[in-house]
């Protein structure tokens, strides 16, 4: 299941060097798959295939956000969330709207990062 980040979120940016993934962005800010990854192409839900390095809409103007698509809960990198882990408010959360197994999360390691 990746995580995301909650309203109660203080804008402090302890988690965002945490993320293995760079799956961490700053309130507004635009992202892409390629940033803290291995990934060139990314196939969309679609079939359409999309640059990595395409910059997307960011996912809240207000508060840092976790990209769900690029989250593997630090799964093949430490033991536990970092951004978890550091979060002085304890709003990094898991998100009900992707549940993913630990074998899912590790094959979206390997794929973010061509292991």
């Amino acid at each position: 299941m990746a995580l995301y980040i909650t309203d109660a979120c203080i804008n402090c940016g302890a988690c965002l060097a945490e993320c293995p993934n760079h799956a961490i962005y700053e309130p507004a800010q635009s992202w892409n798959f390629a940033e803290g990854t291995a990934l060139a192409e990314v196939e969309t839900e679609t079939g359409e295939s999309l640059d990595a390095q395409t910059l997307q809409e960011p996912l809240s103007d207000f508060i840092y956000y976790i990209v769900p698509y690029k989250c593997t809960e630090c799964q093949g990198f430490e033991e536990e969330p970092q951004c978890q882990a550091v979060c002085p408010v304890e709003c990094c959360l898991p998100d009900a709207n992707f549940i993913e197994s630990k074998a899912e999360l590790l094959t979206k390691k390997e794929w973010l990062h061509a292991v």
